[in-house]
């Protein structure tokens, strides 16, 4: 199994890891993508005013024009420590065993604007770009990554996958339609959508999956598992979701 999840615009700093190296990242082919992306946004923060601009900055953000600056050169985190936020916060890698953060980074890919789905250990500098920003030299983000990023994904051929992604996100890399997979909605038991709670509770998922470290390879496997650790997943309304299903 691998699990799609949604970065964060929230990121630790600093980092004791070597400089980006982009060939070291998962789903390598995607590296011409990733190049083009740091390589705009780096010429892009040459330009701060033009920066500040498309990445819609506020003046207590403009630190992140020089972590873009600095893409190249910045020292690296593990991409899971690399974000906070309320999903990363409920899962806390940190405090996880070596043993399920080794399970976490065969079994998980974070899917960014600007690298892509890279897996959990994947080193990453601290970077300011979100999935609907337009970046001066690119096409729509959506353009470039949608149709590489699913050939990817269909190269890798996991034999099932977990799509906690916003939508947004989503829309960078469709899970091709031949793979067996299925894009998790978070819901109250009585059917309503839920936002904080939402990605609190995809992260308290994953960290329960990283602590169980189970075998899954289908939505069917995924199901019994939960029901084992007292988790609903049920059958959305839309072929091809499932609903997580909380307490109200």
């Amino acid at each position: 199994m691998k699990i799609l999840l949604p970065p964060s615009e929230t990121k630790r700093e600093g980092g004791g890891g070597a400089p980006l190296d982009v060939s070291v990242l998962a789903l390598p082919e995607l590296a011409p993508q990733r190049n083009a992306v740091v390589d705009a946004l780096v010429a892009l923060a040459e330009d701060e005013q033009t920066a500040r601009r498309v990445l819609k900055l506020s003046a207590r953000q403009l630190g992140d024009i020089a972590h873009n600056r600095a893409l190249r050169i910045a020292p690296t985190l593990p991409a899971v420590d690399r974000y906070t936020g309320v999903l990363f916060d409920a899962l806390d890698a940190g405090s996880l065993s070596a043993a399920s953060r080794r399970w976490l980074h065969a079994h998980v890919w974070i899917h960014s604007a600007p690298f892509g789905p890279v897996a959990a250990l994947d080193p990453l500098p601290t970077y300011r770009l979100a999935a609907g920003t337009a970046v001066p030299g690119l096409p729509p983000l959506r353009r470039h990554w949608a149709a590489p990023t699913a050939a990817a994904l269909t190269a890798a051929a996991p034999p099932f996958v977990l799509d906690l992604r916003s939508e947004a996100y989503a829309a960078l890399g469709p899970v091709p339609a031949d793979l067996p997979s299925a894009y998790v909605r978070v819901v109250t038991t009585q059917g309503r959508a839920l936002n904080h709670f939402n990605k609190k509770s995809k992260g308290l998922l994953v960290r329960a999956l990283a602590e169980d470290r189970p075998r899954i390879g289908s939505l069917a496997a995924l199901r019994r598992w939960g029901q084992a650790r007292g988790l609903v997943l049920r059958d959305a309304a839309v072929s091809g979701e499932v609903e997580l299903v909380v307490a109200d």
